[in-house]
């Protein structure tokens, strides 16, 4: 018998229609899994429990700690041969991303989630659950890491992201296969660790930067221009704000390829990298955001994250 856990926190997979016609995440877990197992061999035995219910856009640091300790808590259990994550497609490449840092075990963790709500004549919710629960039991997805099971695609949690906001396969990978995934680190609270996302557009001034500062942000991440560039002005308010100890990493706008920091002048990528800002690779913002905090809070270099 393969045995899988399965751990609910909301999303539009569990979601359906209130009285006003929005979404809401009101289906438990439990009916989830229901609906999956006529779909399943009789060789998984699957444990469900629910730790939250919220849209994924309302997952906190807090929610995201909380996540993390109950993925580590189940893979104690040395008859656990894998876990399933429902949840919602907002912020799924974040999660999958902490996760991933963290795992050490080669056991899978899988996420899976859907763009039309469970109680949709056409719901995709059941179907990728399935996929995700089938995966998470297969011998051969152990050693690879975190995994999102999506629109019948399995993308690795490094380099994920979400590339529409209605089609039923909703994600890529802006990370080439060859890419190196790195050594995780040990498990830390990553809550109270405050990283904003400040987006560059053509001649954008350095207003955005100060104020992320003088709020108190302790690491700030940049979704830049190109392959990292932004203008002059913001430029000189990363410079600043570097020279203040704060770490900035680059990231871009652009959907796919690698952040090189290759151009001159005060908002060029390679006079920022010279001052101490870090390029993100092939992660985008929401990862590079992620990569950032773990760094931060478990006092790593920012480079051995990205």
């Amino acid at each position: 018998m393969t045995r899988i856990m399965l751990l609910t926190t909301g999303g539009t997979i569990a979601s359906a229609a209130d009285e006003s016609g929005a979404f809401v995440p009101v289906v438990s877990g439990r009916e989830l899994l229901d609906a999956a197992l006529p779909s399943l061999p009789d060789h998984i035995s699957v444990t469900v429990r629910d730790l939250t219910r919220l849209d994924s856009s309302a997952i906190t640091l807090s929610e995201l700690d909380g996540i993390i300790a109950a993925v580590h808590a189940d893979l104690a259990d040395p008859d656990v041969d894998g876990i399933v994550i429902t949840h919602g497609t907002d912020s799924m490449e974040e999660t999958a991303l902490a996760l991933d840092i963290f795992h050490a075990d080669g056991r899978p963790v899988v996420l899976t989630g859907a763009q039309r709500s469970f109680d949709h004549p056409s719901s995709d919710g059941v179907g990728n659950l399935v996929d995700a629960i089938r995966l998470a039991a297969d011998p051969l997805s152990r050693r690879e890491g975190v995994l999102i099971a999506f629109g019948g695609w399995t993308i690795p949690a490094r380099g994920a992201s979400k590339r529409h906001t209605g089609e039923l396969d909703a994600f890529i990978s802006t990370t080439p296969r060859e890419d190196r995934r790195p050594k995780a680190v040990p498990v830390v609270p990553l809550a109270g660790t405050v990283v904003p996302v400040v987006a560059a557009w053509p001649g954008a001034g350095r207003e955005l930067i100060d104020a992320a500062v003088s709020a108190g942000a302790q690491g700030i991440v940049v979704e830049a221009l190109g392959s990292g560039n932004m203008g002059p002005a913001m430029g000189e308010g990363v410079a600043a704000a570097l020279a203040a100890g704060i770490p900035v990493v680059v990231t871009t706008r652009v959907p796919a390829g690698e952040v090189a920091l290759a151009y001159g002048g005060a908002g060029g990528g390679a006079t920022l990298g010279s001052l101490g800002a870090v390029g993100s690779g092939y992660l985008r913002a929401g990862q590079s955001r992620i990569a950032l905090i773990v760094a931060l809070a478990g006092g790593h270099p920012i480079a051995d994250m990205l």
